[in-house]
């Protein structure tokens, strides 16, 4: 399923939304430009390696936040923000520009942090595993996604779904949407666990930990009725 849009138009100009995505695209131009060589030491410099994110060595622990801004492929890239397009202008409307650059920040950094813990405990520092850099955006958007959740269960997204050589076009309300790719992530970060390896070169705990930590902190972001007024019947406030 290849979610194109959904049905919740924004109120204001998502600024920092649109300053992430280019953020994001700005730098893996830069990365491209290394050429393949500098492209590996850069990610393996900046990117999250969970054997070395400790208390004794502190430097280490900003790659928490570098690695959210860096990306292994054009794939890579494209797939996280065409989903921060989608999914990101909405929450941020909803808990104003400067929370939400805050609450994305920090599901990023906790989701990093929830892939360390998770492959340091389960592998070890000493493994294989726990040597790879980890990068890319995912994380931090999966906290969006959380967010989201919560926010607009009632938002439906429009997904391509290919069947066969036919496009196919279904309105998913997002809770189910969302839901199904939590589960998706849930489950394969499980098997993960028993194959030793990232499980097609994916971290899914952070994916988990990123959408978990969204879920429990939009409280704290978002504003509440009295200072924001919905619109439309996909808004909804479960509180």
């Amino acid at each position: 399923m290849f979610p194109l849009r959904d049905t919740v138009r924004s109120r204001t100009f998502p600024v920092v939304n649109y300053g992430l995505i280019a953020v994001n695209v700005l730098i893996f131009l830069f990365e491209a430009a290394l050429g393949q060589q500098g492209f590996i030491n850069l990610l393996d410099m900046l990117g999250v390696v969970p054997a070395r994110i400790s208390l004794t060595q502190p430097l280490n622990v900003f790659t928490l936040f570098t690695s959210m801004f860096l990306h292994g492929s054009w794939f890579h890239l494209i797939s996280n923000m065409w989903t921060l397009y989608i999914f990101g202008d909405n929450v941020e409307d909803r808990m104003g520009s400067t929370r939400y650059l805050v609450f994305y920040l920090l599901a990023g950094i906790v989701s990093g942090l929830t892939h360390v813990v998770v492959t340091n405990t389960v592998y070890g520092v000493d493994s294989t595993l726990a040597q790879i850099p980890t990068v890319g955006a995912s994380g931090a958007i999966a906290g969006v996604l959380g967010a989201y959740f919560i926010l607009y269960p009632r938002a439906r997204v429009i997904t391509l779904v290919p069947l066969f050589i036919l496009p196919w076009f279904v309105e998913i309300p997002a809770f189910f949407y969302l839901g199904f790719w939590f589960f998706s992530q849930l489950s394969s970060g499980l098997l993960s666990l028993g194959s030793y390896g990232v499980f097609g070169g994916i971290a899914w705990w952070a994916h988990i930990g990123g959408f978990i930590v969204g879920l429990l902190l939009v409280k704290l972001f978002a504003r509440r009725p009295r200072a924001y007024e919905y619109w439309y019947p996909d808004e909804y406030w479960p509180w």
